[in-house]
This record gives C-alpha cells, sequence and structure tokens, in this order.
C-alpha cells in the first residue's frame, strides 16, 4: 500500500471504538466511500417496488456498511501471508465484535438474497424485504457510530401490506 493511500483522510466526528486505524475524528477515505455507497443503496432498495430487489438493495447496503468496518481497522492477527480470502461477515466480528451478531444475521440472510438475486418469485415476502431495509438502516447506523461518522437521518420507509 502506498504511503499516500492512508495520507489522504476524510474528517469526522471522534469514534468511541477502540481500535481505529486513522487517529480520532478520521476515517480513511475507503471507509468513508463505502459508507456513502451504502447509504445510496439503502435509497435505491427504499424505492425498489419488488420485494425481492429491496431485500437484495437493503442487503448489498449492509454488506458494504460491514466492508466499511472492516476497511478501517486492522484484522487481529494478521500476517503478511496471503491467506485464503474471508467473508466480510466472518471478519467483522473480529475487528468489531460489537456487530458479531449482526455480522451472523445478516450471513445468514446470504441465501435468500442470492435466491432473491437470481429472480426466484417467492424467495422474499414484502414483510421481510421491509424488516431487512429496517435492520440494515440500523446497522449502518452502528457501522457509522464504530467508525465515528456523523450519522444520517433514518430513510422513510413503507409499511409492510
Amino acid at each position: 500500500m502506498s504511503s499516500n493511500a492512508l495520507s489522504t483522510v476524510v474528517p469526522v466526528r471522534p469514534g468511541h471504538s477502540p481500535g481505529a486505524v486513522q487517529s480520532p475524528g478520521r476515517v480513511a477515505p475507503t471507509a468513508a466511500a463505502l459508507l456513502e455507497s451504502a447509504r445510496h443503496g439503502l435509497a435505491g432498495a427504499a424505492d425498489e417496488s419488488g420485494p425481492g430487489a429491496r431485500y437484495v438493495g437493503a442487503h448489498l447496503a449492509a454488506l458494504r456498511a460491514a466492508a466499511a468496518v472492516v476497511a478501517a481497522r486492522p484484522t487481529p492477527g494478521a500476517t503478511v501471508r496471503r491467506k485464503a480470502p474471508r467473508s466480510v461477515w466472518e471478519l467483522l466480528p473480529r475487528v468489531e465484535p460489537a456487530l458479531a451478531e449482526w455480522a451472523a444475521f445478516f450471513a445468514a440472510g446470504a441465501g435468500k438474497r442470492a435466491a432473491a438475486e437470481a429472480g426466484l418469485p417467492r424467495a422474499v415476502s414484502v414483510r421481510e424485504a421491509d424488516d431487512l431495509l429496517r435492520d440494515a438502516e440500523t446497522f449502518l447506523s452502528l457501522a457509522e457510530d464504530a467508525l465515528g461518522v456523523p450519522g444520517q437521518p433514518l430513510l422513510p420507509l413503507r409499511s409492510a401490506g
């Protein structure tokens, strides 16, 4: 990694989580971009009319938020040797233990997301999509808090039904 990759940082409010790579109040541009992408993904998911597309969008937004946390934190016990790729849901509890239950929750929903992406008509109900959208919004807020990034207002969500 070049020295310029970490020298450019985006100022934000100080974080409360230990182990941040950057000094308090700063997050790497990669993490900031992933958080922004997650926020836009949630907005896009909220605009989707079909429950499958809404579920997929919400799950992918949560994935981006988790990736932001993983990108901003050193992996405990990481060595220079390359290992097999790991899921962000496997890495997240190692770098931010407070989000371990969320990682398990979203990892468990990956199969349902894949079914919805494949276009299976009954893969996801309207209620499941709306619930995941709310859960992803909560998770994104927690990820922002973990990184010390100012939160954004909640998205207006449709009611299930």
